[in-house]
């Protein structure tokens, strides 16, 4: 009888040894199917946050990223983009008394001070100054209102659908003056196509002429990530007591390229390196596509003659590289009644790249008729490219 208790029970005890055993296995299988930026959520003190992949787009994480929300002193980057793309960052502004009298951080301009647009652009993005904004809007837009007008024009130009600018330098004096963290990522992806833009976002250090001093005004940029985290390229900072703390930096590793924004955070530095800790641990940039020849056609019209024209990256997650697949979708040149080269148009279809079920992007598949620069081309083909040039002969003949 009492064999068969100390069996009863031992067998009891690995009954539930074996139902904890299950549920570990089933809580691990839960959390493993989780989507990859709920692993990051807990360790973001933002409101809003976004991260994105700076080239394609593709949002890595996010956080409430489609909410209107003051944005306070990240409004600057696009007063900067606009004034770099003005063309006018080498004239000389004459600085007004509006401009001088405005609130808030400054880099202390001088009443009717001359100086370069350019070094304006550096106290702006460097130091914030709210003086600079508006001496930059008054001599690029004309206006403030103008400049206003230029700002909201852009935004609406690069898909910025939650966003209204009313005013240069994002101070609490308007209620109309809001964005998003998606639409903030959305400029910043723009901007930082712009190389000048580009080296003026990631500057630790700018000296300009001081107009009263002998030597000369020095502005170290506020954005602490650039000495906090060796990955990171650039920043914009931002405070106001509505809109709190708010944060635009760039970060780049191993050929991936990031955007991080947040708004109203309490904790910004460690968000923005506990975001790009997660992009760069869970994903990598991918070449999918080679641009160049298109294999494996059968069609003899189109054997050898079907070419796209680049490459095509996309940052992928380890779990994620074999659920991509490509369609390519071609016009039946029997049914078009094409028989020769020169019958053929430029393009005859486009290659669809395909993440599970999603279309991540469309390339336009061309034809060699001639009329339509094939990359890689040979060295041979180079050569006698540039020889009919020289006597005045198009390749076609």
């Amino acid at each position: 009888m009492h064999k068969l208790v100390q069996n009863s029970k031992r067998d009891g005890d690995e009954m539930k040894r074996k139902k904890i055993w299950i549920y570990v296995v089933v809580l691990f299988l839960i959390v493993a199917s989780l989507p990859l930026h709920t692993h990051a959520t807990n360790n973001v003190s933002a409101r809003s946050a976004i991260l994105i992949e700076q080239e394609s787009g593709r949002i890595l994480f996010e956080k409430d990223a489609h909410t209107k929300r003051r944005i306070a002193s990240i409004t600057k980057i696009m007063t900067a983009i606009l004034a770099v793309e003005s063309g006018k960052l080498d004239e000389t502004v004459k600085v007004s008394n509006r401009a001088i009298k405005t609130e808030g951080s400054s880099i202390y301009l001088q009443p009717n001070e001359k100086i370069k647009l350019e070094d304006l652009v550096y106290g702006l993005m460097l130091r914030s100054g709210n003086d600079a904004a508006v001496a930059i809007a008054e001599h690029v837009g004309g206006s403030l209102d103008g400049f206003v007008f230029l700002m909201n024009q852009k935004a609406a130009e690069i898909g910025m659908l939650n966003t209204e600018f009313a005013n240069p330098h994002g101070l609490d004096d308007h209620e109309n003056h809001y964005s998003t963290a998606y639409d903030m990522a959305l400029l910043t992806k723009y901007a930082m196509q712009n190389e000048e833009f580009k080296q003026i976002f990631g500057t630790k250090v700018h000296r300009a002429p001081n107009p009263n001093e002998k030597w000369d005004r020095v502005w170290k940029n506020k954005n602490r990530l650039l000495g906090l985290y060796s990955y990171c390229t650039g920043g914009k900072t931002g405070y106001t007591k509505r809109a709190k703390r708010t944060l635009v930096t760039t970060a780049s590793k191993d050929g991936l390229d990031l955007i991080a924004v947040t708004i109203n955070a309490s904790d910004d530095w460690n968000d923005h390196m506990n975001m790009f800790n997660f992009g760069f641990d869970h994903f990598e940039t991918v070449k999918i596509v080679n641009e160049g020849t298109i294999k494996n056609i059968e069609n003899e019209l189109y054997k050898k003659n079907l070419f796209i024209k680049r490459d095509f990256l996309y940052p992928l997650a380890s779990n994620e590289k074999d659920k991509v697949r490509i369609k390519l979708s071609l016009v039946e040149p029997s049914e078009q009644g094409w028989r020769e080269k020169e019958d053929v148009p430029n393009i005859v279809g486009e290659m669809a790249i395909i993440l599970k079920d999603e279309v991540i992007a469309k390339l336009p598949v061309y034809y060699d008729n001639g009329n339509v620069e094939r990359p890689n081309r040979s060295i041979w083909d180079l050569f006698k490219s540039l020889f009919l040039i020289s006597l005045g002969v198009k390749d076609h003949g």
